[in-house]
């Protein structure tokens, strides 16, 4: 979006690094609701060049619109993809290749060094952390838009909404193998951040939906009915001493006796109780939706198939 200053030089970048490595590969522009002239600049260079392909949206639609229209329109085995403004560098794309090569079918980039100012890289760098501790998906850098992929991926990964940062958790969720190797980042020389603070926020409620799906999507109740329980053992156990403490302090004579209606915690044990109940309500009603709506996806990723059943078998 609006980068209509740094497509030529990209363009070049890429197609100099493909003839060097002798690489086979389609340009792919996607222009998400440019306000400048940036369609006018991919127009020229699909023009001039058989395999550059532009597409262009009617409005901004968001990343992982744009991804999944790339996506969709590519034709190689392997689809790499990166920003168009110039701080990734085409030189690493054989590198990436060569990661794949080796076992690997997600290669996330790792930006060691950032050219970005602190208010984008320390809430990334936390981000980052929580991710890799909620998906057990070990890398450095999930934000960072320079990845590569087997073609085959988005077959099984739907890309909607903001969940283009999140395709390495989906793939490894489906037994994908995803590794990242260190990149170089350069500082912006045209144009300005699509991001703001809203990212931040936006991240985090994503990080939560990745965390259901990828975890729980088929077993609700493991999560909802586990926090019902939390809830419903502490209210119990709350209650408990609170119905012991009224026997005890009216059996033993020098004890003042003990008011539930006049103690604050019998009311919180209460309200825990309720809260137990309707998590646990809640997770049965969440399983009784998913047996009903189950989906024609499938839960698995088939690696490989040797042999076929005969139909008289």
């Amino acid at each position: 979006m609006d980068e209509e200053l740094s497509l030529p030089e990209l363009h070049e970048r890429i197609l100099s690094t493909c003839e060097q490595k002798e690489l086979d590969a389609q340009i792919i522009f996607v222009d998400d609701g440019s306000t400048d002239r940036s369609w006018s600049v991919m127009q020229t260079l699909a023009e001039r060049h058989e395999k550059t392909l532009a597409i262009r949206f009617r409005r901004n639609f968001g990343k992982a619109a744009a991804l999944a229209a790339g996506f969709a329109a590519c034709q190689g085995e392997i689809v790499i993809t990166m920003d168009a403004d110039l701080q990734d560098d085409p030189k690493e794309i054989p590198r990436f290749i060569e990661k794949l090569d080796s076992g690997y079918d997600v290669v996330s980039g790792w930006k060691r060094v950032r050219h970005d100012p602190w208010h984008k890289v320390f809430p990334s760098r936390v981000f980052n952390w929580l991710v890799s501790r909620l998906t057990g998906v070990k890398l450095h850098d999930h934000n960072c838009g320079f990845k590569a992929y087997r073609r085959e991926i988005f077959e099984e990964v739907r890309l909607y909404g903001e969940r283009h940062r999140f395709v390495p958790v989906l793939a490894a969720a489906h037994g994908w193998r995803v590794g990242e190797i260190e990149v170089e980042h350069h500082a912006r020389e045209h144009g300005s951040s699509k991001y703001g603070v809203s990212r931040i926020l936006k991240g985090f409620l994503d990080l939560m939906t990745i965390y259901l799906l990828t975890s729980f999507s088929s077993r609700p109740l493991h999560l909802i009915g586990g926090f019902g329980m939390l809830f419903f053992a502490l209210g119990g156990a709350g209650m408990t001493y609170l119905s012991l403490m009224w026997c005890v302090t009216r059996l033993v004579d020098h004890w003042e006796a003990l008011h539930l209606h006049e103690t604050a915690i019998f009311y919180y044990c209460m309200l825990t109780l309720l809260l137990g109940a309707q998590f646990l309500l809640a997770g049965l009603l969440a399983e009784l939706f998913v047996s009903r709506t189950q989906s024609a996806e499938q839960g698995y990723s088939v690696c490989e198939r040797i042999g076929e059943i005969s139909e008289d078998a």
